[in-house]
């Protein structure tokens, strides 16, 4: 019985993030070693032939951040009598719309652009089956960089703010926790696990990835320029340094596999994580 409670008191302030941090720094060692410090990670890495001028993965994105939000904006003035989760479940069933809409102008200038045209993007199905397992490793490996970037944010953060400094959760994530209705919640997690990761897999990684590395010497540089654009897009910038560490994870699975999916992936476990870890809170 002594040794039980032992046993017990040892396992009690362990939580499921430990786990996954102790879990993480093992493979993400192993790749360390194997790749002599990430410098061997990509040297198999082969540019994706296209024909993309250089101004046109900002179509897509002038057409999501310009005439989308425009609508958002137009259309929740039309209805102002919603309040509460209503107002944000409308908001975010044109959010959702304007997503579609903008994937499909990415999708019609890949298929365009890109030598083999979809296949050459990175969208082939084949590839969907081994993508999700690795994928999941690469988030594994590089869950405590994220946490770590965190941990750090949350640390300047009250050095200079003080100690009732807290890291602002993400919008999504406050309304997710805030309110009850199903409807909401369901619309709000595909939104975040699945029309967000497409897009901006899509976007990001197959159009600016791919264009910035045709300019630039080697594919670790367009992945850290690329990450940059990645993470201003986003309104938090106490989020930006996990962001940053996250999009360059992303970066990596698309130059090692060629594979749009496996970013698509990543992105997405990330998001439904991060959304169980706040209702669960």
């Amino acid at each position: 019985m002594v040794i039980l409670e032992i046993i017990k008191n040892l396992l009690d302030p362990i939580t499921i993030t430990d786990i996954l941090y102790v879990a993480g720094i093992i493979p993400f060692a192993f790749w360390l070693l194997r790749t002599s410090l990430g410098r061997k990670a990509l040297v198999d890495s082969v540019p994706r032939r296209n024909n993309m001028p250089p101004y046109m993965p900002f179509i897509p994105l002038f057409v999501w951040l310009g005439p989308v939000a425009l609508a958002t904006l137009i259309i929740r003035e039309l209805g102002g009598d919603l309040h509460g989760w209503q107002g944000y479940f409308l908001d975010n069933i044109i959010l959702c719309i304007g997503a579609l809409a903008t994937a499909a102008v990415v999708i019609f200038l890949a298929r365009a652009s890109f030598a083999r045209r979809l296949r050459g993007f990175g969208l082939d199905a084949r590839t969907i089956p081994k993508d999700c397992v690795v994928g999941s490793i690469n988030l594994l490996s590089v869950w405590p960089l994220i946490l770590a970037m965190i941990i750090l944010t949350t640390y300047f953060g009250r050095l200079f703010w003080g100690r009732e400094y807290e890291m602002q959760q993400h919008e999504e994530l406050r309304l997710i926790t805030e309110y009850p209705e199903l409807s909401l919640r369901i619309l709000i997690v595909f939104l975040a696990a699945v029309i967000a990761p497409v897009l901006e897999e899509m976007l990001f990684r197959g159009l600016f990835q791919t264009m910035i590395r045709s300019f630039l010497s080697g594919p670790w540089a367009a992945i850290a320029v690329t990450s940059v654009l990645f993470v201003v897009i986003h309104q938090n910038i106490e989020h930006w340094p996990a962001l940053y560490v996250l999009s360059l994870c992303l970066g990596y699975a698309y130059e090692k596999s060629g594979s749009l999916f496996r970013p698509i992936f990543i992105h997405g476990l990330f998001n439904g994580v991060t959304i169980v870890a706040a209702l669960s809170q």
